[in-house]
């Protein structure tokens, strides 16, 4: 399942440098991201707590809303996949994606109520769906095959710098300021400058068409898509059911005994790892094969899930945080690297296939999680970790690399 190299084998030098090199647009491309999750990061590193210990909502309504964030954000990947490639146009749509996302973090200027926020919430993560799709199919035409996982990897570490910095300025203003209502006040609106620089850089990067389909049909789009990719999407669909809302996780960490302050830490411990560990997780997929190094990831979440039904100390979130940011590099970025090798020519359209299934099955993820938290915590994690388990044997029976490019 090893990746072919692109280059001669006869000039193994050559073939590193290659590998080392990254199209400078990709730094671009990941310093708009940077300056995006700076932004969203600030927000949700407070979110779930201050939804539910602030504004007053219950863990159920937690759930709810964080299923149809996550459905929002994969609602409409198909319809910007396929527009994207029906025209070949990737730029376009990706800052439509994020002006729209921008523009609703006016909510939070205005607004703090329970309905303001989950409104918030859900309508922001319509912009992340319409622009994910275009974007990684752009990225991934900036990238040499044999290091796409590496250019995917490196993406992510700059995505999750800003999603390290948020919470640490988040932090800052809370210990400065205290908790107060002026304070998260202050916050949203500090959080609303770097969204905007954002969309601007945005607008100076040039845009790397694909070949346009102008007369392609969704139904003929869906039709041309390589049955490899179909197959992944079967193991993809049942880890989706393990993967509920990390804001979980960081009721997990308050219940054990984390402060408010002290869980907006822990999440940019989360994403701090993360960084690191997104550049090595890529070139050790371009290495393996990347269909091992997604295998890997169902296998530290289905691990870090069990853990969580045992933890009871504060030492051993630490730990769960450090392993969930590992996974999390595994899981966000090298499963996007790998459906780029099983579907070369439209893979807008298959980003947002892939996000579209996988982010649908995160409603009822979500839902099923704050029901069974309402019971007893350990009965989500247990069913996420049976879940991966499931996963990853589906991935191992189906092999969809063995029919792709990788």
């Amino acid at each position: 399942m090893s990746q072919p190299p692109a280059e001669s084998p006869a000039n193994p030098v050559r073939a590193g440098a290659l590998r080392a090199r990254l199209h400078p647009d990709v730094l671009k491309l990941g310093l708009v991201s940077f300056l995006t999750d700076l932004s969203s990061e600030m927000i949700f590193s407070v979110f779930a707590v201050f939804f539910t210990t602030v504004a007053g909502a219950s863990t159920a309504l937690l759930g709810l809303i964080e299923g149809l964030a996550d459905f929002s954000a994969s609602s409409l990947n198909y319809l910007a996949g396929w527009l994207s490639d029906r025209s070949g146009r990737r730029k376009w749509f990706a800052l439509a994606g994020y002006g729209f996302s921008t523009l609703a973090k006016m909510i939070l200027l205005v607004s703090s109520s329970i309905a303001g926020l989950a409104v918030f919430r859900v309508i922001e993560r319509l912009g992340k769906g319409f622009r994910g799709p275009p974007r990684d199919a752009w990225l991934s035409s900036m990238a040499a095959t044999a290091s796409r996982g590496y250019a995917f990897g490196v993406h992510k570490a700059l995505d999750k710098a800003g999603a390290v910095l948020g919470p640490l300025v988040a932090y800052g203003l809370l210990q400065w300021l205290g908790e107060s209502a002026s304070t998260y006040s202050l916050l949203f609106l500090v959080a609303f400058v770097p969204a905007v620089v954002s969309v601007v850089v945005l607008t100076r990067i040039p845009d790397q068409r694909g070949q346009p389909h102008a007369r392609e049909s969704v139904r003929e789009n869906w039709q041309q898509l390589s049955p490899a990719f179909k197959r992944f999407l079967l193991p993809a669909g049942v880890f989706a059911l393990a993967y509920f809302s990390l804001g979980f996780v960081l009721l997990r960490a308050h219940s054990v005994g984390f402060g408010m302050t002290d869980v907006v830490l822990l999440y940019a411990l989360f994403n701090a790892v993360c960084v690191v560990a997104a550049p090595l997780a890529g070139r050790l997929g371009d290495r393996v094969g990347r269909s091992r190094i997604v295998l890997l990831g169902y296998a530290l979440y289905a691990a870090l899930n069990l853990w969580l039904v045992l933890a009871d100390r504060r030492w051993e979130m630490v730990g769960i945080f450090c392993l969930y940011g590992v996974f999390y590099a595994i899981e966000d970025s090298q499963s996007k690297a790998f459906i780029a090798d099983l579907e070369p020519e439209r893979r807008a359209t298959a980003m947002g296939v892939y996000n579209f299934v996988t982010g649908g099955l995160y409603l009822p993820a979500s839902l099923v999680a704050g029901a069974l938290w309402a019971v007893a915590p350990g009965l989500a994690f247990g069913l996420a970790a049976v879940l991966s388990v499931a996963a990853m044997v589906v991935l191992g029976v189906l092999r969809p690399a063995a029919a792709g490019r990788h």
